[in-house]
């Protein structure tokens, strides 16, 4: 399984953990795999600050206040779209803000990199069609987001 990451950094406030790209691949190498999809696998991740991302949360879902990530998944019922020079599936895109996440992993006594691999690894499973509307949808997603870090190494 290859994944193929366009990667843009639009903020300059805090540097993104070292090995950036390689936990969004590996986060998204394992939650493919949670979800028994062998397809390669495209996928957008644009960092930000607080300011633009509630831009973007007040334009996209008109809610006017900072939020630590939004997902635009391209993928539905029907399945995903695939890129034809590459033959492997779109999943979507993520935007992160780092302000929130550096202070979400301070919040919740826990580091940096464990922060934005959550965000990553929640996102992805938004682009693979879960939502947490329910109660039942989010338990489920979320034990999916643990196992998916546990898998990595990644804990509190």
């Amino acid at each position: 399984m290859k994944i193929y990451i366009e990667y843009s950094n639009e903020q300059d406030k805090l540097d993104p953990p070292k090995d950036f790209e390689k936990l969004v691949e590996d986060c998204t190498k394992a939650a493919l795999e949670e979800e028994e999809i062998e397809d390669d696998a495209e996928i957008s991740v644009t960092l930000v600050d607080n300011s633009r991302i509630r831009e973007l949360n007040n334009e996209f879902r008109e809610i006017d206040r900072e939020t630590d990530v939004l997902s635009f998944p391209l993928g539905d019922e029907n399945g995903f779209e695939v890129d034809p020079d590459t033959d492997a599936i779109l999943l979507g895109d993520i935007v992160i803000s780092l302000e929130r996440a550096k202070s979400q992993a301070e919040e919740y006594g826990h580091g940096f990199r464990r922060e934005v691999a959550f965000l990553i690894t929640h996102s992805l499973f938004h682009l693979l069609g879960y939502d947490h509307i329910t109660s039942k949808e989010e338990t489920e997603m979320f034990a999916k987001q643990e196992k998916v870090l546990e898998k990595l190494g990644i804990t509190r």
